[in-house]
């Protein structure tokens, strides 16, 4: 066999290995681009190459896998406030009514609906 006929095993299945990292690349785009994810977070694209030959080893079926692992979403966070043992009340940045400097005005806090059983 020429040096011109051998290509790399990431070439073979007629170019579906490139096809598919093509394919994930936007979603890892999409995610370091996401205002919601860690803007430092590492990313990572694994290729799993995995060779199944037969019983005589004459032919090899050879399986590719791309994994795509992801920066998840930052928290969201809030802070509750217990005003007894039967209200627990979402904090708020300013009092409720009192206008900000923006002009609008703080809503009241939402209370925690709490459910008790006998």
């Amino acid at each position: 066999m020429n040096d011109e006929a051998k290509k790399s095993i990431l070439e073979m299945a007629r170019g579906g290995v490139m096809e598919r990292v093509d394919y994930e690349m936007p979603k890892v785009f999409d995610n370091i681009f996401d205002p919601n994810t860690s803007p430092t977070a590492k990313r990572k694209l694994t290729l799993t190459i995995e060779l199944k030959p037969t019983d005589d080893r004459q032919s090899i079926t050879v399986d590719y896998t791309i994994k795509t692992t992801l920066a998840p979403t930052n928290p969201v966070r809030t802070m509750l406030y217990a005003a007894d043992e039967n209200t627990v009340i979402e904090m708020t940045p300013q009092i409720p009514g009192q206008m900000n400097t923006d002009g609008g005005v703080q809503e009241a806090p939402k209370q925690l609906k709490m459910i008790k059983f006998a």
